[in-house]
């Protein structure tokens, strides 16, 4: 697919972006990059590879790994041990005060800006 001046101006108006011509045919072009490369993509058989459903690798037979940073990965096995997480920890996120003291024009609990949708 090959897109077109008109298609990035159309994108550039619905972002509210303002575009130089020399900004429009640049982002064309990288957008042309993209789809070729999806293309690509879509031409892959993936008959018989199910979805992914975790992005990190999952632990096959390896330790688990220790909070000093080792992976748990043993190279001769080829098995490679997914990173420990840490731990989900609530903590208090108090500083919405101290940025709306600094804010020109703020009417608690939020920011005062200019409108700028006129459409």
């Amino acid at each position: 697919m090959t897109i077109s001046r008109e298609d990035v101006l159309r994108v550039a108006e619905l972002a509210h972006l303002e575009l130089t011509p020399a900004e429009v045919e640049l982002y064309r072009g990288q957008l042309d990059e993209i789809l070729t490369y999806v293309g690509k993509l879509q031409e892959l058989d993936l008959t018989g590879v199910e979805p992914m459903a975790q992005v990190l690798p999952r632990n096959i037979g390896a330790e688990s790994p220790s909070r000093s940073g080792s992976t748990g990965a043993d190279p001769s096995s080829g098995v490679v041990a997914s990173p420990e997480l840490r731990d989900d920890i609530v903590r208090p996120c108090n500083f919405a005060e101290a940025v709306l003291a600094q804010a020109p024009d703020a009417a608690k609990p939020f920011f005062r800006v200019p409108k700028v949708i006129e459409r």
